[in-house]
């Protein structure tokens, strides 16, 4: 199966996508959008995704957006190693975990919501980095919740091998680094932080290691 990947380095949604495809070990041909650039916003990029978003997953059955609904798809069709657990109730706390991250701490925090702040309410670069890191800490604090206090985490969110849930942590961290948001007060984040990156398939999806890195 042909892969081609349209993703941007920075974004940490193309982040979660590389590092599960490293982890499947699939080749896939690496597509760069500069989103500063609005070359996402592009007729052909539009024509693959009508949203304009990163990342966008085109195969051999077509074009597939939205980071969640890849991972889940390369799961499904390459199940080796898996990114979900085999229970339904372990499937779900891992969705409940990445969705956290995903569907909450990411959405309000992405560049398009961070111009539209510049751009429609005059809100300069400190005012968007606070607003960042507000809702990124939130985030975060919930999840340190959860993970330190819940016995299904082991030395990655659920257990001994990193999933869905560590695709989105991993991700989260390294944008949350941008704007000043440190682990100090998540030291499970952090331990689990370090046992993605200590894997090759992680830290060649790290934003620093493409190659459309700035």
């Amino acid at each position: 199966m042909t892969l081609v990947l349209h993703n941007y380095f920075r974004s940490s949604t193309s982040t979660r996508v590389r590092a599960a495809l490293n982890l499947k070990g699939l080749e896939y041909e690496n597509v760069s959008h500069a989103l500063l650039k609005d070359e996402h916003r592009s007729a052909e990029h539009l024509a693959l995704n009508p949203q304009g978003l990163v990342p966008t997953l085109v195969t051999d059955h077509g074009p597939l957006p939205q980071s969640l609904a890849i991972i889940e798809w390369l799961d499904e069709v390459h199940p080796q190693p898996p990114l979900l657990p085999a229970d339904a109730w372990g499937r779900a706390r891992v969705r409940s975990l990445a969705h956290i991250i995903a569907l909450d701490v990411h959405p309000v925090n992405n560049l398009r919501i961070l111009k539209h702040l510049e751009t429609e309410y005059g809100v300069d670069a400190d005012g968007k980095a606070a607003w960042f890191r507000k809702w990124a800490a939130d985030g975060m604090a919930s999840l340190e919740a959860r993970l330190s206090s819940e016995p299904e985490t082991g030395t990655f969110c659920h257990g001994e091998a990193p999933g869905l849930a560590d695709l989105c942590l991993f991700a989260q961290v390294l944008n949350n680094e941008r704007f000043g948001v440190g682990l100090d007060a998540c030291p499970t984040i952090a331990r689990i932080h370090a046992a993605c990156m200590a894997l090759p398939a992680f830290e060649r999806a790290a934003p620093a290691n493409q190659p459309d890195a700035v």
